[in-house]
């Protein structure tokens, strides 16, 4: 059985930083791109970034180069979102998604497809 569990979650004021952390069980992990999702308020759910198994990473969206991260330890089946320098327009709720389709051409990552979702965490910042 897949399980993702999201946690790290919280209330932060504009500036602040917060670590996220994914948690998966039930699939083969080290084989297995993650990406991370976020749904504010009202609105469609939207890409952040992705990781794949031997830790290239591409971002989905550009308003979080610079500030956010992201890393994988493959031996403990976990992803950890890193957010720095976070923002009112970041708060939503974050979830993490197994890939199902990925490429990489001369040597660019993306991800395309994605399975199994977890519950997410809610992350809320203040002005």
């Amino acid at each position: 059985q897949v399980q993702l569990v999201e946690s790290g979650g919280g209330l932060v004021k504009s500036g602040e930083s917060l670590r996220l952390s994914c948690a998966a069980s039930g699939f083969t992990f080290d084989r297995t791109g993650i990406a991370w999702f976020r749904q504010a308020p009202g609105k469609e759910r939207e890409g952040v970034l992705c990781i794949d198994k031997g830790g290239r990473v591409a971002f989905l969206t550009d308003s979080v180069q610079g500030r956010f991260s992201v890393s994988r330890d493959n031996a403990e089946n976990t992803v950890t979102l890193e957010m720095n320098d976070l923002r009112p327009e970041d708060t939503g709720v974050y979830s993490c998604a197994t890939t199902l389709r990925e490429r990489w051409n001369d040597g660019v990552y993306k991800c395309e497809e994605f399975g199994y979702w977890g519950q997410g965490t809610q992350v809320t910042v203040s002005s």
